[in-house]
């Protein structure tokens, strides 16, 4: 029960924490790029964005519950002795983790307290871009720590971006009307497609390749009910909502758009269960279960804590 506990966290807090990183990258890009999907977005982005401590403080559930997690956190001889002496071991695994999440919080406020400089904005782009490709490798792919991919840091970036966008569709803002929400469109049109693209090219360097550790990645989400979890994901997640946005009626209408971003979400979602789940074997239904429930505790905590925040923000700006 422990275990399932720890397990269904971890895949619920990677799930929580995607919009909110992601609507720092897109704070800080238009703060460099301007436009006026930035302006648009900003009432939803900045309070999102906001959230980027709570995740923090919820990855000391995730460093205190490493040996249930990982395999190479409950024996060492999960992977060969230099990796686990120089680069995965709980201290390094749990640094990496602190700096990443520590530093984008700080960013967050640095954004929140109108000190988004352009220098400051692309310095965190930096540090964002160099955190990115280790942190998703240590939280989800050191579950199988023999598989590995160098597309995967990228293609997570992407999803977080994602995430943060569909996000903001769902709340449409009140300036997202007709003339802001195509900007929107094109943004999750984009996105999505990356999202799409780096997994597919994945998969088939992957099968290219045909290297047991990646074969077995693979063949272990054959086993059902992976295959269908990905089909839904794919169709539900991805290819309707990239027909929805061909369509110049839906890039038109925030209503519309708000459709396509839960849509994304659920896909989302899903697509994180898919990377999780499986490593876990027979034991990822409890952790499945698990998760729905921590998941839908961390959303009521963020709308509590938001909440209080502007309470407080009130008074002191009246004080």
């Amino acid at each position: 029960m422990t275990e399932a506990l720890a397990r269904g966290w971890l895949l619920a807090w990677i799930a929580f924490g995607a919009p909110p990183a992601g609507a720092l990258v897109l704070l800080l890009v238009h703060r460099i790029t301007g436009g006026r999907w930035g302006e648009a977005l900003a009432p939803v982005l900045r309070p999102v964005a906001a959230l980027l401590p709570l995740v923090a403080l919820g990855f000391l559930g995730v460093a205190l519950a490493l040996p249930a997690l990982y395999p190479w956190a409950a024996d060492p001889g999960a992977v060969k002795p230099d990796v686990a002496a120089l680069y995965l071991n709980p201290l390094l695994f749990v640094a990496r983790g602190a700096v990443a999440l520590l530093g984008w919080s700080v960013l967050a406020g640095l954004v929140l307290a109108g000190r988004r400089t352009r220098l400051v904005a692309g310095l965190g782009l930096a540090f964002y871009g160099l955190t990115i490709s280790l942190v998703p490798v240590d939280w989800i792919l050191s579950l199988e720590p023999r598989f590995t991919s160098s597309a995967f840091g990228a293609g997570f970036a992407l999803h977080q971006i994602l995430a943060a966008l569909s996000l903001a569709a769902v709340a449409s803002p009140r300036g997202l009307d007709e003339r802001i929400a195509p900007d929107l469109a094109n943004l999750l049109l984009a996105t999505l497609l990356g999202v799409l693209y780096i997994g597919l090219m994945s998969y088939v360097v992957a099968w290219y390749g045909d290297l047991p550790p990646k074969a077995a990645y693979y063949l272990r989400r054959a086993a059902e009910p992976y295959p269908a979890l990905m089909a839904a994901s794919v169709a539900a997640g991805g290819l309707l909502p990239f027909l929805l946005l061909l369509l110049g009626a839906v890039r038109r209408s925030p209503g519309a758009l708000r459709l396509v971003g839960l849509l994304v979400l659920v896909g989302l979602v899903s697509r994180a269960c898919w990377l999780v789940l499986p490593a876990w074997g027979p034991g990822a239904g409890g952790a499945a279960l698990a998760a729905g429930l921590w998941l839908a505790g961390l959303v009521v905590v963020a709308r509590l804590a938001l909440r209080l925040a502007g309470r407080l923000g009130g008074r002191l700006r009246h004080a």
